[in-house]
């Protein structure tokens, strides 16, 4: 009995590691996620959603209903990104940002702003 035991405790501990790190990188995700809409929110730049321009809290406010709505279908923070925070669900058109007079693809914009957000906010590596 013992010899199967020390079979399982190895499977067993590994079931552990796996749930515990489900947990975390559920929390790094909200985190992330948060912090995007915080960023929106926050800018000085213009979004342009279906031709017409919105202020960062408006964008933010729209974003976050969207979310609030299917985010049980959101399994990454590039999901967020792709699937609500980057088009318009009933277009299907790009939204846009214009900041300093420049425009680009919304997507871009967030993806780059998740990129410095983890960069900045790295994890020990695991040992």
């Amino acid at each position: 009995m013992n010899f199967t035991f020390r079979k399982i405790l190895p499977v067993l501990l590994l079931f552990l590691l796996c749930f515990a790190d489900n947990g975390s990188a559920l929390d790094r995700q909200n985190a992330e996620i948060q912090h995007l809409l915080e960023f929106i929110g926050g800018t000085d730049c213009t979004f342009i959603r279906n031709g017409k321009e919105y202020d960062g809290l408006q964008a933010r406010d729209h974003i976050s209903g969207k979310y609030d709505h299917v985010k049980r279908w959101i399994k990454t923070t590039e999901d967020f990104i792709f699937k609500i925070a980057s088009r318009s669900s009933l277009s299907g058109k790009h939204y846009l940002i214009r900041c300093q007079g420049k425009k680009q693809d919304c997507e871009r914009w967030l993806l780059d702003e998740l990129e410095n957000y983890r960069n900045l906010n790295v994890l020990p590596a695991k040992r």
